[in-house]
């Protein structure tokens, strides 16, 4: 996933056809890597690996734990969960271990090989970490595996020994005949964007693609229900990813023939979905429910990423380092588009409508509209800040002004794209913007610079003064166009949400043991930011009405209309203080259909969103 797979179709043999010394008087051997997972006690979260390098050069060995993850762009410090680490040679004898930082250890005295042993605690089933319970292990490789300095080219092979014989293991991987549980990866890239599952697992596949071009895509469900949910899943999916390929005018081509959906649909597990070269993990801790919305909406937005990221690649994730966070200007592009498409597939697809359509794409619209962090940078510089935000933990909060999220934001600038290539460029879109894309730097796998997505645009539409105007003010800039007549094209009408509702910019209240505090800041700007109030303020009344429930609050503030006024009384460290404060008309905005106003869209109105919506 992060690196050019150029090396993918050579064999495991050649992969490790080139011969280094290794330790004196020992012969010249390949380098090659084997892991062997198993789960003595599972129930305790807790998985055994031994993981066994040979060919190893004359001189201590460098192993570790990597700190961070494909897919993710912040430090993760997988090495946290590791513990009762020993080592042997060849021939079994212990090896001294040196830990002289807190990711790895270095091993020294060894006759070309090193035998590692350690356990690993895993209790977080997403698309980061690693889960290990008695109904599964769920594993990510920069969270579970070790590796070795100077054996990225080496090939590796991974076995899962399951605890349970009715287990069986889903992964990218290519399986090695003849050894069960095996699995085999040409180098330390692939293996380390290869998540694997083992579990009770239900098991969908189809096929799409003709001829030559035939390929497998896979659902391997780990899920409490009955094989029904699954059927429904399977058929929706199957619905679904045919626009995908309609975007880009072809399928990828999968390096094994095959892309495999990992879904993990259990009460322990995390909600995310993560993209990876042929596989793709989604997590949630609902049950399968028929309708599947969820599930589906991160189903659509993983995929695209199976063009768009995983082989339409920004440059600066070539390769991916394990050893630190990796960032690029471009992530507005590589999930925000993804996540404007996401939605929008859907609906073409028919699996929502147009009125579910525009209720999510309005979610984004007023997230990015009323966020304070536009005044402080554009997506170029959110996609950068990615290393901070990116399921990142830190003590210190982020203030309210410092960060919008590339997702929801790229999106809005790819909605503001594609309505005005739209308009603009009569019979061109967003898509073709994707498909010239595709074909100039995706296919062939040559990855992009912030410069080739301008220049491509500039291709796409013809018109080097309109891409350079767009870019300038809405992707390096903050600025964005009015949407209400670039969505009057399609019969959309942008209009208050909520017109006869006042507004004082506060959030949702959480209930501490001091009292009803504000969880978060208020929205700059806002009559209660401009009143100074400030996130863990306490709240003791609002008219004279005591506030002793979030509840309270949040009546409080349904009853507001705009111009009417407030006299709130809370306290900060200890100090009372009180304010009058003046509601103003709620900012947020809704996108409806023209139909619901009572009006009735033109024919070309209707073109246009037949156009749109079916792609």
């Amino acid at each position: 996933m992060r690196r050019t797979w150029r090396l993918i179709a050579r064999t495991i043999a050649g992969a490790a056809a080139g011969l280094v010394p290794v330790a004196p008087g020992a012969a010249q051997t390949p380098r090659q890597v084997r892991y062997e997972l198993s789960f003595p006690d599972a129930a305790h979260h807790q998985a055994r690996v031994v993981a066994t390098w040979r060919g190893v050069p004359a001189g201590p060995l460098r192993v570790q734990m990597a700190r961070s993850s494909p897919g993710r762009y912040a430090l993760h410090e997988f090495g946290k969960n590791v513990y009762a680490v020993t080592a042997t040679d060849g021939a079994g004898r212990p090896l001294p271990l040196t830990r002289t930082d807190p990711y790895g250890w270095s091993v020294a005295g060894h006759d070309g090989t090193v035998v590692l042993r350690y356990t690993l605690f895993g209790n977080r089933g997403d698309g980061t970490y690693a889960q290990v319970d008695a109904t599964h292990a769920h594993l990510n490789p920069p969270a579970t595996l070790m590796w070795a300095s100077g054996f990225d080219a080496a090939p590796a092979t991974v076995r899962i020994v399951a605890p349970d014989p009715s287990w069986t293991i889903a992964t990218q991987l290519p399986a090695i005949a003849g050894q069960p549980g095996t699995f085999a990866a040409p180098d330390l890239q692939y293996l380390m964007d290869s998540p694997l599952e083992a579990a009770r697992l239900d098991v969908r596949e189809w096929t799409v693609g003709e001829g030559k071009d035939r390929q497998t895509i896979r659902i391997a469900a780990h899920h409490p229900g009955t094989a029904a949910t699954v059927d429904r899943l399977a058929a929706q999916v199957r619905q679904l990813l045919p626009q995908h390929a309609r975007v880009f005018g072809e399928w990828p081509r999968f390096d094994h023939g095959s892309y495999t959906f990992l879904a993990d649909y259990m009460p322990q597990i995390s909600g995310d979905g993560m993209e990876h070269r042929d596989s793709t993990v989604v997590t949630m801790p609902v049950p399968l429910d028929g309708t599947n919305a969820a599930p589906l909406d991160t189903i659509a937005h993983e995929f695209f990423h199976a063009w768009n990221v995983e082989r339409l690649r920004p440059r600066e994730l070539e390769p991916f380092d394990f050893t630190r966070a990796n960032a690029t200007p471009s992530l507005w592009f590589a999930e925000g588009f993804t996540s404007y498409y996401g939605p929008l597939l859907l609906r073409r697809a028919g699996l929502t409508d147009d009125d579910t359509w525009a209720e999510s794409v309005a979610g984004a619209l007023n997230l990015v509209l009323l966020s304070p962090a536009r005044r402080s940078g554009g997506p170029q510089e959110m996609s950068l800040r990615a290393p901070f935000a990116d399921a990142a933990t830190s003590v210190d909060p982020v203030g309210p002004d410092i960060y919008l999220s590339y997702y929801p934001y790229g999106e809005i600038v790819a909605l503001a794209l594609d309505l005005s290539i739209r308009q603009r460029f009569p019979g061109r879109s967003l898509d073709d913007y994707m498909r010239h894309l595709w074909r100039t730097h995706g296919r062939a796998e040559r990855p992009y610079t912030p410069d080739d997505l301008r220049r491509a645009l500039a291709e796409t539409t013809g018109d080097a003064a309109f891409t350079d105007a767009f870019f300038t003010a809405s992707v390096v800039g903050s600025g964005l166009p009015d949407f209400a007549p670039l969505l009057a094209q399609a019969g959309f009408v942008l209009r208050p949400a909520a017109p006869t509702h006042g507004w004082v910019g506060a959030g949702k209240a959480r209930t501490t043991s001091g009292g009803v505090v504000l969880a978060a800041a208020p929205t700059a700007g806002s009559p209660l930011d401009a009143a100074g109030l400030d996130a863990g303020d306490r709240i003791i009344a609002v008219d004279g009405m005591p506030i002793a429930a979030p509840a309270d609050w949040d009546g409080a503030l349904a009853r507001l209309t705009p111009g009417a006024t407030v006299t709130l009384r809370w306290s900060r460290f200890g100090t009372e203080q009180q304010r009058v404060v003046r509601a103003v008309a709620d900012p947020r905005l809704e996108i409806v259909r023209i139909e619901a106003t009572g009006e009735r869209p033109t024919r070309r109105q209707l073109a246009f969103r037949n156009n749109w919506f079916k792609g």
